[in-house]
């Protein structure tokens, strides 16, 4: 259980589990953790992705535990479950970050409309998003629930809220069925993580392991100034995140900070789900 001692927004000492650690927003779950004083785990399937995120944990001298795993694997999935809890004692957090975003246009070649996309795309994308958060879960939860309490945050997105506009896709001169949309997995494997939320926010409650979704909005990355501008046209703050803009709203959902929230969307989308 996390100790009454600690702060509102302190994590002293807890081992907090992130998955997809080596990607832009795992990278930064990461330092979130560790700059409260927590553990972070990191899985992590690219070794240069791990190596990254390692490498910006060390200079700021946070301790953490770098596992190189194949999160759609259920056995290396329990075997990297029992190795933490044998490693720190316990979990408290896990953070269900993993997901994959299918390319569009050009680098899809046609896939990602809905005409053509691969059903082999399709599982494998259920199998990273949707069914990796249920494995970990099941596996890191049991062991919060061996030990009295913990913290799980699953990482949505506002296409789990709304549907995917393909209008800000377009690229000219192309037209009809030659231009890219939103691939159907994300917005299905999104939603799923809403409702698997729901769902362990009531079935560990008595322990209490607390269940919530962070629904964050676009973050700035490698888009083109084109797609900028048009997700800026639809966002209330007209702008994108920053990646470290969902620093404080980790630590509050794995903190004492938020010890009667459990079940709930923390929407941080720039408002763009209002409209």
């Amino acid at each position: 259980m996390l100790d009454t001692r600690l702060g509102l927004f302190e994590l002293t000492g807890q081992a907090v589990v992130i998955t997809g650690a080596g990607g832009l927003l795992g990278q930064e779950h990461a330092l979130a953790v560790g700059r409260s004083g927590g553990i972070p785990v990191l899985l992590e399937l690219s070794p240069k992705l791990l190596s990254q995120v390692c490498e910006r944990l060390h200079l700021e001298s946070i301790p953490h535990l770098a596992i190189e795993v194949d999160l759609i694997e259920e056995e290396q999935i329990r075997r990297v479950s029992q190795q933490v809890h044998h490693e720190f004692g316990g979990v408290w957090g896990l953070i269900n970050n993993l997901a994959s975003n299918p390319p569009m246009g050009l680098h899809a070649k046609g896939f990602d409309r809905l005409e053509s996309f691969p059903a082999s795309q399709w599982d494998q994308d259920l199998r990273l998003g949707l069914t990796s958060a249920f494995l970990c879960s099941r596996y890191f939860g049991a062991i919060m629930a061996e030990h009295g309490g913990g913290s799980i945050i699953n990482v949505a997105s506002d296409l789990a809220l709304l549907a995917p506009d393909h209008r800000i896709y377009i690229q000219e001169p192309l037209l009809g069925t030659q231009q890219p949309v939103k691939p159907v997995s994300y917005s299905v494997v999104k939603s799923g993580i809403l409702g698997l939320t729901k769902y362990l926010s009531t079935y560990w409650s008595p322990v209490p392991i607390r269940c919530n979704a962070l629904v964050p909005g676009s973050v700035m990355s490698n888009q083109n100034a084109t797609l900028i501008e048009n997700l800026k046209y639809r966002i209330p703050l007209a702008r994108l995140a920053e990646p470290d803009e969902y620093h404080g709203a980790v630590v509050c959902l794995l903190s004492r900070a938020s010890s009667y929230m459990t079940g709930a969307n923390l929407v941080m989308d720039g408002g763009r789900s209002v409209w």
